[in-house]
């Protein structure tokens, strides 16, 4: 294994816990790195969260390079991203891989610009292949892939030239690995050597509030669509959920209405799910919305266009109205328990 290289994971710790979104990074920065032949490495930063980063050993993460430092406690754009910078520039990782959230998006493209390297935002996959430019080859390179031009097509990004490339993932696209409590990982504590003035502003107060509804880990998802958008249909997407033991999600023309919240939105744009049961009502099934649930062990699609693009990917289709459907998939239900 070439210990010179790695493919690297910024860390993104709350204050109380490490985001599930670095976890999943770390479970496929380790696919990534088996390819490459070299190791797994991790960036963080906070106050006293050493003993949280242990858990990132389980997922396959060899190094941790942690700056412990009051000064860091909470986020903050300028001193994260120069933080960022330094260790890169210092451990030179081949790869950069940092979630597509509020903290990811806000410093990614602040270290790309700073180390003139390559950024892919917003990738729904990630693989190591080859890419052909002119009559140079270049091996081993990091194929960013991600939908385009509003979601029409799926585009593969390289940036061969790059050192390192760096990709944003969206929250949930990546599938968290088995936790192996047996593996541990180093942690190399690093000093913060910023200045007082890089830290313009001073976090008073921090107030949380919890979802309304847990789209990744909910089982069973009844989603609404456009099709099941009014007041008759949605309610009985509510109450199909709730016979079922489920939770409601939608599409973002649902959630963009107003009809349901962000908190409820399925897709690209929303969240990506993989329950057991996906029942698609009324949802179209544009490639937004596919890429965030068609990785359900069970698709059922209704739908009253028999040429929905959402039929071509449920395992069980049903073309029909959603008002007549739903009240006889409950009665079947509920005469079977």
């Amino acid at each position: 294994m070439d210990i010179s290289k790695s493919v690297m994971v910024f860390i993104e710790h709350n204050g109380e816990k490490i985001a599930e979104v670095s976890l999943e990074l770390i479970s496929e920065a380790t696919k990534l790195a088996q390819k490459l032949n070299v190791s797994v490495t991790a960036v963080a930063m906070g106050y006293n969260i050493q003993s949280d980063l242990e858990m990132l050993g389980h997922y396959g993460c060899k190094k941790v390079y942690y700056l412990n430092d009051k000064r860091l406690k909470h986020f903050s754009s300028i001193p994260y991203a120069k933080n960022v910078c330094d260790v890169v520039g210092r451990f030179k990782p081949q790869i950069v891989l940092f979630g597509a959230t509020v903290m990811g998006r806000d410093i990614a493209p602040r270290v790309a610009s700073q180390l003139k390297c390559g950024l892919t935002a917003d990738c729904t996959e990630l693989k190591i292949g080859e890419h052909q430019m002119g009559k140079k080859l270049y091996k081993d390179t990091l194929l960013q892939i991600r939908p385009a031009f509003g979601g029409n097509i799926i585009a593969t990004i390289v940036s061969p030239e790059s050192v390192p490339s760096m990709a944003t993932v969206r929250e949930g696209v990546m599938k968290l690995g088995v936790a192996d409590h047996s593996k541990a990982v180093k942690i190399e504590k690093l000093s913060c050597k910023l200045p007082d003035e890089d830290f313009m502003t001073e976090v008073l107060d921090i107030i949380r509030e919890e979802k309304s509804v847990d789209l990744k880990g909910a089982q069973i998802i009844v989603s609404a669509g456009m099709g099941a958008s009014d007041e008759q249909a949605l309610g009985l997407v509510k109450y199909l959920a709730s016979t079922l033991g489920g939770v409601v999600g939608g599409s973002r023309p649902v959630v963009d209405s107003g009809v349901l919240a962000k908190d409820h939105q399925v897709g690209q744009t929303g969240v990506t799910v993989r329950p057991n049961l996906y029942i698609a009502c009324g949802i179209s099934g544009q490639i937004q919305h596919r890429a965030g649930m068609s990785d359900a062990k069970r698709i059922v699609a209704i739908n009253s266009d028999p040429n929905a693009p959402i039929f071509s990917i449920a395992h069980y289709g049903i073309v029909g109205d959603v008002n007549n459907i739903i009240p006889k998939m409950i009665k079947a239900y509920k005469e079977k328990v």
